[in-house]
C-alpha cells in the first residue's frame, strides 16, 4: 500500500465492527480516503478486499454500503497492476482468500461441476492438459469416445491425443464442450458419468474477470437493505433453547426458475472458493425454500432430485445471504429426528452474527424437516483442522448448548468449565481442544429421550450388511439384492412392478439392511405398511416425507438404532 495510506487502510479494517452515532460518518470518510490507493503486494490487497465485503454484507449506512460496492468495483484493475509489475500473486490461490475479480480458479472439478461451468461460463475456461500423468488413464478411456483411438493409444507409447481429440470435436477451442457432451451422451447412470469424466482428471483454468462469478460482484437483488445501527449481536446474546422453541419462520417455496439462480449463486460461491457440497452441486432447483428471518438475512434449503439421493439418510443444503451477499452454507444429513449438520461460514464474514445466523438456519432446519437432535461432525469441532482449534471452534458450539456424546469428554468439558468460573482468564490449551474434537457433539429437544444417538452410525449399518453378504452371498451384491428383495416383497405382500426405479432402489436399501432384522415378522399390518409408505416417500417429490413418516415409525427406529449402535463383529479366518 501507498505511503500515506496505510494508517487510513488499518483504521478501515479495524473500525468495521464500530456501529452507532457517528460511527457510520467515520466509516464513511475512511471509504472516500481508499479511493486512490494501490496495493503493492496480494496480503494487503486481499485485507482491504474482504473488509470491504464485510462492510458491504454489514453496512452502517445506505452510503457505506455504497462506496464498499465502488471500491469494489477496482478490485480487478488492482489484481491487473499487481501481476504487471511482477508481484507475488500465490496467496490468490488459497481457499481462504480464492475467488477475487481478476483472479483465476484452476482444479480437476467433477464432472457436474465441469458440465455447469461449460454451460455458463464456456468463454472463461481454458484446459490445461498434463499428458505425463493422464496419458496411461486417457489411453483406456478415450476410446470409448473416440472411433479408432485404440489401435494407437492401447499399443503406442506416443498417442497425441491432443491430435485425436481437437479433431475429433472440429477444433480445438471445441475439445472441453464436445468431451463432456459426449460423457453426458453414454448410456450410463449420473453416477458412471462422473466416475467416468473424473478419471481423466482434467484440470480447467477458470478466469473470472470482473464478473458476477467473483466473490468480490457475488449478489443477489433484495428488496430492501439492512443497516447496522446498533452493534452485531453477540454469542452470549442468542438462547438456542428460545430460537427452536420460538414461532414459525415465515418460508416461502421458489418457483423452478428463482431455485435454479440460487442454486447457481450456491455452486459459483463454493466453486471460486475450492469447495463443493454433494447437495449445491446436485440440488434439486424445484425444492428451493426461503426464509426472510430478519436483520437483512436470508436462509434458502433445498433436497436432492430422486435420483441422487443417499440411499438411507435424507440430505438437504443450504446458503445465508446477508443484504445479498452469500456469507455461508449448510448441509444437513438426517434419519428419523437425528440430524448431523455442517456450517460453514465465509472467512470474511466470521465477525458477522455468526451465532444468532445459526440458531436460525436450525430453527429453519427443524421445521423443515422434523428434526430434533442435532449432531456437529468432529472436523468442524477442530479434529483434523487447525483453524478451528485456534478459533475455539468446540466452545462455539457448547456455549450454544451442545454436549460432547462421549462420557469422557463431557468430564473433560465440565472440568474446563469449572476452571474457567475459577478463573475467567482461562483459556483451553490446544491440546484439550483436540481431544474435545475427537468425537461429535450433540444438541437436542422435543419430547426423545437424549443420547440415544451418541454411538449412531449408518457405517456401521453398511458394515453390518456387507459382513451379511460376505458370510451369507459369497461377497456378491446381486445375490444379497436379490434374496432381500424377495424375502421382504414376501413379508410386506407387495408387487414391485408397479413401482418406479428410484422407489425399487429404496426398496432394495431396506430390504439388505432389514435381512438383519427377523423381529420385523412380528410387526402389525399397520407397521409394514406404514414401512411401505416410508420406502415410497424415499423417492417422493420432498424428502422432508420421508423424514417426517420416519419419526412415526417405532419399530424401524428400534431396528436402525441397534443395528447403527453396534460395531459389527468380524469373524477372523
Amino acid at each position: 500500500m501507498r505511503a500515506g495510506k496505510v494508517s487510513a487502510g488499518a483504521q478501515l479494517e479495524a473500525s468495521k465492527l464500530q456501529y452507532g452515532p457517528g460511527c457510520a460518518e467515520a466509516i464513511e470518510k475512511l471509504l472516500a480516503a481508499m479511493e486512490q490507493v494501490e496495493f503493492d503486494d496480494a496480503g494487503s490487497l486481499i485485507r482491504f478486499h474482504d473488509v470491504l465485503l464485510f462492510l458491504r454484507a454489514f453496512p452502517q449506512s445506505r452510503k457505506v454500503a455504497h462506496l464498499a460496492d465502488d471500491l469494489l468495483t477496482g478490485i480487478a484493475r488492482q489484481v491487473e497492476r499487481l501481476q504487471a509489475s511482477g508481484a507475488d500473486l500465490e496467496r490468490f490461490d488459497d481457499e481462504e482468500f480464492s475467488g477475487i475479480a481478476g483472479t483465476a480458479i484452476s482444479d480437476n472439478f467433477t464432472y457436474d461441476v465441469a458440465h455447469w461451468l461449460a454451460q455458463r461460463y464456456p468463454q472463461q475456461l481454458t484446459v490445461e492438459w498434463n499428458f505425463d500423468e493422464q496419458g496411461r488413464q486417457m489411453a483406456v478411456t478415450l476410446p470409448l469416445l473416440i472411433p479408432l483411438l485404440g489401435d494407437d493409444s492401447l499399443v503406442e507409447a506416443d498417442t497425441p491425443f491432443f491430435d485425436w481429440m481437437a479433431t475429433a470435436a472440429g477444433g480445438r477451442e471445441k475439445i472441453l464442450p464436445w468431451l463432456l457432451q459426449r460423457v453426458a451422451d453414454m448410456p450410463l447412470s449420473s453416477v458412471g458419468r462422473t466416475s467416468l469424466y473424473d478419471s481423466l482428471a482434467i484440470n480447467i483454468l477458470w478466469k473470472l474477470g470482473n464478473s458476477a462469478a467473483s466473490r468480490t460482484h457475488a449478489r443477489r437483488k433484495v428488496s430492501r437493505m439492512f443497516y447496522q445501527r446498533q452493534p452485531l449481536l453477540r454469542r452470549n446474546q442468542v438462547s438456542l433453547a428460545g430460537e427452536l422453541s420460538s414461532p414459525p419462520l415465515p418460508v416461502r417455496k421458489l418457483s423452478r426458475g428463482e431455485g435454479e439462480e440460487v442454486l447457481d449463486m450456491t455452486r459459483t460461491a463454493l466453486t471460486v472458493r475450492y469447495r463443493e457440497l454433494y447437495g449445491t452441486t446436485r440440488g434439486d432447483p424445484k425444492l428451493v425454500f426461503e426464509a426472510d428471518v430478519g436483520r437483512g438475512v436470508q436462509i434458502f434449503l433445498w433436497g436432492l432430485p430422486p435420483e441422487r439421493r443417499l440411499p438411507l439418510r435424507a440430505y438437504h443444503a443450504g446458503l445465508t445471504l446477508k443484504n445479498g451477499v452469500p456469507i455461508n452454507y449448510i448441509e444437513g444429513i438426517s434419519l428419523f429426528e437425528w440430524m448431523e449438520v455442517g456450517f460453514n461460514t465465509f472467512y470474511a464474514f466470521r465477525d458477522g452474527e455468526t451465532a444468532w445466523i445459526y440458531s436460525k438456519m436450525l430453527h429453519f432446519l427443524h421445521q423443515l424437516t422434523g428434526v430434533t437432535c442435532f449432531s456437529v461432525y468432529p472436523y468442524q469441532l477442530g479434529h483434523e483442522n487447525e483453524e478451528a482449534i485456534k478459533s475455539g471452534a468446540f466452545w462455539f458450539y457448547r456455549k450454544l448448548g451442545f454436549r460432547p456424546g462421549r462420557p469422557e469428554l463431557l468430564a473433560i468439558t465440565r472440568k474446563e468449565e469449572a476452571r474457567m468460573r475459577r478463573d475467567p482468564a482461562h483459556r483451553t490449551s490446544p491440546r484439550t481442544l483436540r481431544q474435545l474434537a475427537a468425537d461429535h457433539v450433540f444438541y437436542e429437544f422435543g419430547k426423545e429421550p437424549p443420547g440415544q444417538w451418541d454411538t449412531f452410525s449408518t457405517r456401521r449399518i453398511g458394515l453390518a450388511v456387507q459382513q451379511r453378504m460376505a458370510e451369507e452371498f459369497g461377497g456378491d451384491p446381486e445375490k444379497l439384492r436379490r434374496a432381500a428383495t424377495k424375502a421382504l416383497s414376501k413379508q410386506l405382500q407387495i408387487d414391485l412392478g408397479t413401482w418406479s426405479r428410484v422407489e425399487q432402489s429404496a426398496f432394495e436399501t431396506f430390504a439388505s439392511v432389514l435381512l438383519l432384522a427377523p423381529a420385523l415378522r412380528q410387526w402389525t399390518n399397520a407397521q409394514k405398511q406404514a414401512l411401505v409408505d416410508i420406502i415410497r416417500a424415499k423417492g417422493s417429490a420432498d424428502e422432508s416425507k420421508y423424514l417426517r413418516l420416519l419419526q412415526q415409525h417405532r419399530g424401524l427406529k428400534e431396528i436402525v438404532l441397534r443395528l447403527g449402535s453396534e460395531p459389527p463383529t468380524v469373524k477372523s479366518a
